[in-house]
């Protein structure tokens, strides 16, 4: 039984993904995939390259989540899910390319700035 690895990032999300050929169970950080993501988009981006390739129900993933927020976990799971599944077979790269899913996004928070209420927020300026 052949299993393959890949890892996705996005924010300060990590996601480590297991591919195993099955039947379209889909576990993240043991729990599943409609459980741990409440919102339809997170779990439809999560999927995303499942459904562009049209293999929903031909593999079993096991996948952990650490860091970051849900919509940071959701894009690092996009990117492991379409790594993974390019390992299992490179012919898919012509569907999955196209779509930007192998691409990491690399938007990152911009840090905060002294003298400033965030990032680029200044003091509210009072004239009296």
């Amino acid at each position: 039984m052949d299993k393959y690895y890949a890892t996705g990032r996005r924010k300060n999300s990590i996601a480590k993904v297991w591919l195993t050929k099955g039947d379209g169970e889909i576990k993240i950080n043991k729990r599943d995939i409609k459980e741990y993501f409440p919102r339809d988009f997170w779990v439809k981006n999560a999927l995303e390259a499942l459904d562009v390739t049209e293999t929903t129900n031909d593999f079993n993933f096991n996948i952990s989540v650490l860091g970051g927020g849900l919509t940071g976990q959701s894009g690092a799971v996009r990117l492991g899910i379409s790594k993974a599944i390019l390992l299992y077979n490179e012919s898919f790269r012509s569907k999955l390319k196209p779509k930007g899913l192998l691409t990491r996004d690399s938007r990152m928070v911009e840090s905060k700035k002294y003298g400033k209420r965030k990032a680029r927020r200044g003091q509210q300026f009072s004239k009296r």
